[in-house]
């Protein structure tokens, strides 16, 4: 009999999550508090307590190609950056396309999620419900995929101004709440906080306002999505080569040339920007606009909010700003999992302890899997797929997890990593390494991209795997899984990236996409294929592989030249 396991939430977690377990003959069955799919992407016009809110005017910060599912590659004719209505539409034509939808229930909320009795010998949950009308049912489980998110409990600093916050005629408001600038045509407006969220807004904000202030207490590296080549930023910077290169230089050396890059565009120190860390000790700022509204005076940079004064709000510089009529705050969330046993959350300030941010090591069985509970400098939903992909085998028994020491080692080695290399607590808590977590999970799953083969057997393929975007098609090229799309998919991808842009006649011939010089592709390919087989093979079997199989060799050389 097929086992059965609960998928709370029907997000883009919660969806792919119900795809994998199908996959892997598991029986899935979806809670959904809300009505309809898409969870923090889908926009509401009032935001409800508990769930994520977005705003009218939000684009998504990862392009198409990096960002879809790696066997359903997003519509060719989709802008390379979308905004959250066509995001809503893929999750749609990717649940219709593997027929998700039937195995979700709506207006269905979980409550409790507790260990059975025989826990230690089933690995069994029980879940109870609660559905619209306020029925409380129990349900018995073989596993459990938590898909409902961190971004639900917004959190406003207000506690630290009581007093003042009190007198202060103006309104406060958390971006929780924000949906457009309208209410705030002709006010002078002060947004608190510079992460992504916080760059929209202030300059959305300005648009419609006298002025705009812009807080913020440790400043931010600002970063656009266009590449300097007018291609997408990820689909240029992250991949393979990338890792490589960055990996075998000085990390000051890797922070000084970025840093050096982006100041060659608008000098951060200049700006207001300039932040009190490097490059790579924190995520950066995608934002198109925000340098030119400072530009033009339309947002101010303050520094740190220090209290109110009537209606006027004093900064940790001492300067005031007076008659402001609104404060958003733009402080980010609180991740709350209310209905998991409390045991669970045993990390710094009662955080999840997770097993490569997916499973609790105190569990005497992998039963309990947290979705999408990290961060990372690239595309979430590729690696919460891969999340799913390597859960569901481990709870079908087809993988198995490390012994618990060792799993809480490993969450130690890389917790002080990431505390060495990033200053705010929660995201060395959180932080991933986009390749190199999606390559291990990989690894377990039996998926990881072959590249030595590839490069033998299939150059055209191998070095776009390589030196190309590492789009997530490449972990359906082997394995559980597989793909036969997959190899078509990483040809095509550019044409995809160029497909939105021909609107208009070229009166030229059509040149094509190139994003690798030759010379470029000579000289790397040489050092990282030396790189590569040295780390991955014995220099002996690769010799041999070489001189059984000239025929590959001589096709590995063809494409190169």
């Amino acid at each position: 009999m097929s086992q059965r396991v609960a998928v709370i939430g029907a997000g883009p977690s919660g969806l792919t999550s119900i795809k994998s377990c199908l996959d892997e003959g598991l029986k899935p069955t979806c809670f959904e508090s809300s009505d309809d799919i898409g969870g923090l992407w889908r926009f509401k016009e009032t935001p409800e307590p508990g769930r994520s809110s977005i705003y009218r005017s939000l684009v998504v910060n990862t392009s198409k190609e990096m960002m879809c599912f790696s066997d359903f590659p997003m519509p060719a004719d989709y802008p390379n950056y979308m905004l959250h209505s066509q995001l809503l539409q893929y999750f749609r034509l990717y649940a219709q396309h593997f027929d998700l939808l039937r195995h979700i229930t709506f207006q269905t909320s979980v409550l409790t999620v507790r260990q059975r009795p025989d826990f230690s010998r089933s690995g069994q949950w029980e879940v109870v419900t609660e559905n619209r009308e306020g029925q409380e049912q129990r349900h018995v489980f073989d596993g459990v995929l938590v898909c409902s998110g961190h971004y639900t409990q917004p959190v406003s600093p207000l506690d630290q101004f009581p007093g003042q916050f009190k007198s202060f005629p103006g309104r406060c408001l958390h971006s929780w709440e924000y949906k457009d600038a309208d209410a705030f045509r002709g006010k002078r407006v002060v947004v608190v906080g510079i992460g992504n969220s916080g760059g929209d807004i202030a300059v959305e904000i300005s648009r419609a306002a006298e002025k705009t202030f812009l807080s913020t207490r440790k400043g931010a590296w600002v970063l656009a999505r266009m590449s300097s080549s007018g291609l997408p930023l990820d689909m240029t910077a992250i991949s393979r080569f990338t890792v490589l290169l960055t990996s075998m230089l000085p990390r000051a050396l890797v922070n000084w040339a970025a840093e050096r890059t982006l100041n060659h565009r608008y000098d951060h120190r200049l700006y207001g920007l300039q932040p009190t860390h490097r490059l790579l000790e924190q995520k950066p700022l995608i934002n198109d606009d925000l340098p030119g509204r400072i530009l033009q005076g339309a947002v101010v940079l303050k520094p740190d909010l220090r209290g109110f004064q009537g209606s006027g709000l004093l900064f940790q510089d001492g300067t005031t700003e007076g008659d402001i009529d609104a404060v958003v705050f733009c402080t980010g969330y609180n991740g709350t999992f209310s209905f998991l046993p409390p045991s669970l959350c045993s990390g710094p300030r009662g955080d999840l302890n997770l097993y490569r941010r997916v499973f609790p090591p105190a569990l005497e069985r992998p039963t309990l899997a947290i979705m999408g509970l990290f961060q990372t400098k690239g595309p979430i939903f590729p690696a919460v797929e891969m999340q799913a992909r390597w859960v569901t085998r481990v709870i079908a028994g087809l993988t198995q997890l490390p012994p618990r020491k060792t799993m809480l080692s490993k969450i130690e080695t890389e917790t002080k990593r990431n505390m060495k290399s990033y200053l705010c607590p929660r995201q060395a808590a959180l932080h991933v390494d986009y390749i190199p977590y999606l390559d291990s999970l990989a690894e377990q799953v039996g998926v990881r991209p072959n590249i030595l083969g590839l490069l033998l057997r299939e150059p055209s393929v191998g070095l776009r795997v390589l030196l190309g975007p590492c789009t997530p098609y490449q972990y359906r090229l082997r394995g559980p899984g597989k793909w036969d799309g997959a190899r078509q998919a990483i040809l095509t991808q550019w044409e995809r990236v160029a497909q939105p842009f021909r609107t208009r006649l070229d009166p030229e011939p059509p040149r094509p996409l190139v994003l690798l010089s030759p010379l470029l592709i000579t000289l790397s390919v040489g050092a990282v294929m030396l790189a590569v087989v040295l780390s991955q093979c014995k220099l002996t079997l690769c010799l041999q592989d070489l001189l059984q199989d000239s025929t590959h060799l001589l096709d590995w050389l063809s494409a190169l030249l």
